[in-house]
């Protein structure tokens, strides 16, 4: 009796690499700067682009791709603040890939800025590279201030963490510093942001690494 082991997982993994490879020269080419917005659901992300898209209105080309497993609530969302956006639902799966990406960016090569919103969870997106070019990780206070040392491996390939909702955290009882701390210990080079979006707390801090990146990207 033959005995056939195939690793399915290293050769999706690896198609995955090749596909964000070419989505990352497109992005190169057509001078994109991408953006990949992880974090689970309810902890801000489509909040945090669409007033990014009313911040930065006229200044920057901006488009948006709102990965969700059913519906397009964030799309219509995003959409109203006059940003090209594109709607990719996942179906049964838990994460945007490399693939579901490069059949959506061709419409986007005209922008200067790409957000896009990963499916909402902390574990399926971290295996997934999408060819952007800088990742981002956001949660928030009402997840509990453990959440960051529960997931740690999105964290570690963070360039920004966004800890989210900061001023709910004493009605929650969740520990900030401890978040940060949390954070700190898994990734040293990240920029830590403590946010909160309906206050506007720390989303100044936010357009200004934004415009950091984006003037290193034209630089290139």
């Amino acid at each position: 009796m033959h005995r056939i082991e195939v690793d399915a997982e290293i050769d999706v993994l690896e198609a995955n690499r090749r596909l964000a490879a070419e989505n990352r020269e497109f992005l190169k080419k057509h001078g994109i700067t991408a953006i990949n917005i992880m974090g689970a659901t309810g902890s801000g992300k489509t909040l945090l682009i669409e007033k990014t898209a009313d911040a930065l209105g006229d200044k920057v080309r901006m488009g948006a791709i709102l990965g969700d497993v059913v519906g397009k609530a964030d799309y219509e969302r995003v959409a109203r603040h006059g940003v090209k956006a594109e709607m990719i639902n996942t179906g049964k799966e838990c994460h945007l890939d490399a693939h579901l990406i490069h059949h959506a960016i061709e419409k986007f090569n005209d922008v200067d800025l790409l957000l896009m919103e990963n499916v909402g969870n902390l574990i399926c997106p971290v295996d997934f590279d999408l060819g952007e070019d800088y990742r981002v990780v956001m949660v928030s206070v009402t997840e509990g201030d453990d959440v960051i040392e529960k997931h740690p491996e999105i964290f570690r390939l963070a360039d920004v963490i966004i800890i989210n909702k900061v001023a709910l955290a004493e009605a929650v009882e969740a520990n900030v510093d401890k978040m940060v701390e949390d954070a700190r210990k898994l990734n040293a080079k990240a920029k830590i942001i403590k946010m909160d979006l309906k206050k506007d707390v720390g989303f100044d801090e936010w357009l200004e690494w934004l415009q950091e990146v984006m003037s290193k990207q034209n630089g290139r």
